[in-house]
């Protein structure tokens, strides 16, 4: 099949797209490259530049590539920046969701995916909480991603649209820009790993519930390729295990001691606490037995053995391969 990515030279969608390529799928990649990499697609894979904001742009691609599914994970993905741009976030979160939904319904698309986050959704919770747990989003991205929930579940019920929410936990993994305000492991990983200070937002007893982006990615191929028992459906995707930021902080130290110890040092600098920031929960877990029950998805990959993995991954990247 050939599935559109949007987003897909981030992060997250690039591992997507090789997930779809070791299965035999063609996968097209829109990306607007603010904060994906051409680097992080096989070049193979054809990849258009565009804000999913420019309706006519995007369109054009729908025109040229006529996919049969969508996979929607381009977003503005910063909790920080949505509290003090809200109205560019509900921009790029609810008006480019919204261009690609219509285009995806008017090109007569068989499913569409769509990347929600768990991480935001419920609020602070101190349990895993299943997808019913009342929703209550206390950042505008959070609201944004509600809000393309229920988008979601209009064009299934107005226009017969086969959609599925995949709402993350906190992912992690190779390939996570550690630029931006998301992503603790990638910042703490490549800071540490070149001897520079990190900061903690707060006290650090944020807890929360990290998943590894390979089971991500997973569950993304699991959603597009299996039969969905329900016109639109959501899902958790997480391991459910609580970890505070000290607590990984710590994790991440060691590993990166190691690593520095390959090349005739060991000094990490111990982490700083600085103010809380915005708009962060204290809690938040989720439950992915739904996903288990209906398509047998449940994490591969540990924390011990994704945090090394990552930090590896950055070491390669600071020092060279």
């Amino acid at each position: 099949m050939k599935i559109l990515i949007t987003g897909g030279a981030g992060f997250i969608g690039s591992h997507i797209v090789d997930a779809l390529i070791s299965k035999g799928h063609s996968p097209v990649v829109v990306d607007d490259l603010s904060s994906g990499r051409k680097e992080n697609l096989p070049s193979e894979v054809r990849l258009h530049v565009v804000d999913i904001c420019d309706r006519s742009s995007l369109q054009e691609v729908f025109e040229q590539e006529k996919p049969d599914m969508v996979c929607h994970q381009a977003a503005q993905m910063s909790v920080g920046l949505s509290v003090k741009q809200p109205s560019f976030d509900a921009q790029v979160n609810i008006m480019g969701l919204l261009n690609t939904l219509e285009l995806a319904q008017k090109y007569q698309v068989q499913k569409f995916v769509f990347a929600s986050s768990g991480g935001v959704l419920y609020g602070n919770v101190t349990e895993p909480v299943a997808e019913d747990y009342p929703a209550n989003p206390i950042s505008p991205y959070g609201i944004s991603k509600w809000a393309g929930e229920r988008y979601l579940r209009f064009f299934s019920q107005e226009h017969g649209l086969k959609t599925v929410a995949l709402r993350y936990a906190n992912v992690y993994g190779p390939r996570q820009n550690p630029h931006g305000e998301a992503g603790v492991v990638a910042i703490f990983s490549e800071r540490m790993l070149r001897g520079e200070s990190t900061t903690i937002n707060g006290d650090g007893n944020y807890i929360r519930d990290y998943v590894y982006v390979e089971d991500v990615a997973r569950a993304n191929l699991l959603a597009l390729t299996e039969e969905s028992p329900q016109l639109h459906s959501a899902y958790n995707v997480g391991t459910g295990r609580p970890t505070d930021v000290n607590e990984l902080a710590s994790r991440l130290k060691e590993l990166c001691k190691r690593e520095l110890k390959k090349r005739g040092d060991t000094v990490v600098p111990p982490s700083e606490h600085g103010p809380a920031r915005a708009g962060d929960l204290r809690s938040n877990l989720i439950d992915a037995s739904r996903l288990r029950d209906v398509w047998g998805w449940s994490p591969q990959v540990d924390l011990e053995e994704g945090l090394e993995l990552t930090v590896n991954w950055f070491a390669a990247e600071v020092f060279g391969k």
